[in-house]
C-alpha cells in the first residue's frame, strides 16, 4: 500500500502514533504498579508507598503464592481447561465453519443453519436454563463444566467462515477434479491457507478460557475452583490468608503484596503468549469484515 509523505500526512501518523503511545502507557503502567507492590516489602506495600518501582524488594510473596497447594492446584484446573478447551472450540469452529462457508447451492440448508447460528449468537436460553442444563447432564463439579457449553464460540464460527469464503474457488475445484473429498479438502486445502485466522482464533479462545472465572463459581465447588475464581476470592473478598504457606515469613510481605503476586503469576502466561503470535493479528483484524 503506498503512503502519502505529504506534511499533513506525516503530522496525522504522528498524531497516531502518539494517541496510541499515550494509550498505551496509561495500560501498562497499572501493570508495572502491581509488579512493584507484589515485589516490595510488608511496610511500603502495606501503607500504599509503592509507585512503580519495589521499595524493600523481595520475592517472598511469589515464594508464598507459588509454594500454596490450593494455588497449584486451581492452576493445574485452569491450565487443562484451557487445553481441552481449545482444543475442542477449534475442532468445533473448524467443522462447523467449513460447510457454512460454502453457497445455498453447494448446500441447501445453508441458509436456515446460518439464520439458527446468528439466532443462537443473538439470544441465549438464560443462565438458569444453563445451569438447569449442566445439572441434567451430570456434568456440576466436573471439568466439563467448565468447556462444553461453551464449546461451539459462535462468533469465532462466522469470523473463520468469512476467511474460508475468501480462500479461491478454482483450489477447491481442482481438488474436486483429482478426486479429492471434503474432508482431505479441508485438511489439506483450506486448513494450511488459514493458519494466519486459526493461530488468531486459537489466541482468542484460549484467553476467553483462561480469564473465565464466573462458570466457576457457579459449577465448581471453592476446593476445584479454576484459577480466576480463585483470584477473586482473595482479591475481592479478602481471603489472601489461604495462600500464607509459611505464618513466620508474614514480616517481609503484606496481604496487598500477597495478592498482587498472584495477579501477576496468573496474567504471565498470556502475556508471554502474545509477542509469538502478534504476526498474526493484522491477518485477525481481517477477520472482522463480516460478510453475509
Amino acid at each position: 500500500m503506498v503512503q502519502s509523505k505529504t506534511p499533513g500526512a506525516l503530522f496525522v501518523r504522528a498524531g497516531i502514533y502518539l494517541v496510541v503511545g499515550i494509550f498505551g502507557v496509561l495500560c501498562i503502567l497499572p501493570m508495572i504498579h502491581v509488579l512493584a507492590v507484589s515485589l516490595s516489602d510488608r511496610a511500603s506495600s502495606g501503607g500504599g508507598l509503592v509507585g512503580f518501582w519495589p521499595v524493600g524488594p523481595n520475592v517472598e510473596a511469589y515464594k508464598q503464592v507459588l509454594g500454596s497447594p490450593e494455588f497449584m492446584h486451581s492452576l493445574g484446573i485452569t491450565i487443562q481447561r484451557t487445553v481441552l478447551g481449545t482444543a475442542l472450540n477449534m475442532l468445533i469452529t473448524v467443522l462447523v465453519a467449513y460447510p457454512l462457508s460454502k453457497t445455498g447451492r453447494e448446500w441447501r440448508g445453508r441458509n436456515v443453519f446460518m439464520g439458527l447460528t446468528v439466532f443462537a449468537m443473538l439470544f441465549s436460553g438464560g443462565l438458569i436454563p444453563l445451569f438447569l442444563t449442566v445439572v441434567k447432564l451430570k456434568l456440576l463439579y466436573s471439568i466439563w463444566a467448565l468447556i462444553l457449553p461453551g464449546i461451539l464460540p459462535i462468533w469465532n464460527v462466522i469470523l473463520l467462515m468469512n476467511f474460508f469464503r475468501e480462500i479461491p474457488r478454482e483450489l477447491e475445484e481442482a481438488a474436486f477434479v483429482d478426486g479429492a473429498t471434503h474432508w482431505q479438502i479441508l485438511f489439506r486445502v483450506y486448513l494450511p491457507l488459514s493458519l494466519p485466522a486459526l493461530a488468531t482464533l486459537t489466541l482468542f479462545a484460549a484467553v476467553a478460557h483462561w480469564n473465565s472465572w464466573f462458570d466457576g463459581m457457579i459449577y465448581m465447588q471453592q476446593a476445584d475452583a479454576p484459577l480466576q475464581t480463585f483470584l477473586r476470592m482473595v482479591v475481592i473478598e479478602n481471603d489472601a490468608a489461604r495462600l500464607i504457606r509459611d505464618p513466620g515469613q508474614v514480616v517481609q510481605f503484606s496481604n496487598r503484596s500477597l495478592r498482587a503476586a498472584q495477579i501477576i503469576i496468573t496474567i504471565l502466561p498470556i502475556v508471554a503468549l502474545y509477542p509469538f503470535l502478534q504476526r498474526y493479528f493484522i491477518a485477525g483484524i481481517r477477520l472482522g469484515a463480516v460478510k453475509g
